[in-house]
């Protein structure tokens, strides 16, 4: 007769123990997907698609998410790369992540209707680089340089701004005036990844200066907060997230850097397996762009697995809200939402 499986521990904090028995497990994680910059970006298009009519050029995606864009593309959102690809005159929005000066000033020029859909919060870090720029500033920009939100905001200060995205890109630094030196970040950055450069640039110049609030999203800082909490409680994560969303990708960073394997999905049809090999509680999250609906399919995808425990994990509540730009602020529009619903869960904080 075989010897009696034992069931495996994993130690939590506080000197407590988690055990994984037979039965298979989902820890679910509030705060995730939407974040108030992406509910408002959406609601742009969705507005203005309502009382213009289609067509609508969005330039770039209105948000990373690759479900989202096909969507709204199907309500007639035209997405473009760059503004020569509208017409002249047309109307057309600017997407979360924001755009630099010569971008607005292209669509002046072109006679171009614009709606901004910009992110209150990255509007503000656009806002501190022009503003510490006048103030004959270097401005140390921390971000990954071929995200749009960077580009933008490399694009108010170019002459001032230089561009760091690790520990070693502080070390070749070479700055004229090290008495007058300011950092920014990008918003959707890990709260790891942007201490350590911080760190070194303290290091490297003793009177930097840096934003009066940080400049990391609250969504960012609350998702990772969450994954930093379930990590010990579980054996996988799975995050749901188009490849191309920045504070997604970080999500599955924070996790990995904790000791737990994490993996990016776009849906429930990407889950491999492997992923869930020996698997006994898998936490689930979703990047700030991602539809709840997809976390609801990836769970009821889960439960056809075994998966037959759901329960869901509160670690901060959110209650934040952006106003619309002022030109669609006064409409009450029939807004069409990306599908959502609601999942019976046992909530524990």
């Amino acid at each position: 007769m075989a010897p009696a499986a034992l069931a495996d521990t994993t130690t939590m904090p506080a000197g407590h123990t988690q055990t994984y028995g037979t039965r298979k497990k989902i820890i679910l994680l509030k705060p995730r997907g939407f974040c108030a910059g992406v509910v408002r970006a959406i609601d742009v298009v969705k507005i203005a698609l309502d009382l213009y009519g289609a067509p609508i050029y969005v330039r770039k995606e209105i948000v990373h998410n690759r479900h989202v864009v096909d969507e709204l593309r199907r309500a007639g959102a035209i997405f473009v790369e760059e503004l020569a690809e509208v017409p002249e005159g047309a109307r057309v929005i600017f997407s979360a992540h924001g755009v630099a000066p010569a971008v607005r000033a292209e669509a002046k020029k072109r006679r171009l209707q614009v709606i901004d859909a910009t992110c209150p919060l990255v509007t503000k870090v656009h806002l501190e680089a022009v503003r510490f720029a006048k103030q004959g500033y270097t401005i140390i920009l921390i971000g990954h340089r071929d995200h749009d939100e960077v580009i933008g905001t490399l694009g108010e200060a170019p002459e001032s701004t230089v561009l760091v995205s690790d520990v070693e890109d502080v070390d070749r630094l070479n700055i004229q005036d090290p008495e007058r030196v300011v950092y920014l970040t990008q918003t959707t950055l890990s709260l790891d990844e942007t201490k350590d450069i911080v760190k070194r640039l303290l290091q490297r110049f003793p009177k930097i200066i840096g934003p009066k609030t940080q400049d990391i999203c609250y969504a960012t800082e609350n998702r990772q907060l969450a994954v930093k909490a379930v990590a010990p409680l579980c054996q996988a994560l799975l995050v749901v997230g188009s490849q191309n969303s920045s504070n997604s990708r970080r999500l599955v960073e924070v996790c990995e850097k904790a000791g737990v394997p994490a993996y990016l999905l776009d849906d429930c049809c990407e889950v491999q397996p492997k992923m869930l090999q020996n698997v006994d509680t898998v936490a689930v999250t979703a990047g700030a762009s991602a539809p709840e609906h997809l976390v609801e399919e990836l769970i009821s995808h889960l439960q056809a697995k075994g998966y037959d425990e759901l329960e869901e994990a509160e670690i901060k509540e959110e209650d934040v809200r952006f106003t619309l730009p002022s030109d669609l602020e006064s409409f009450t529009p029939r807004l069409h939402a990306v599908r959502s619903g609601t999942l019976k869960t046992i909530s524990k904080r």
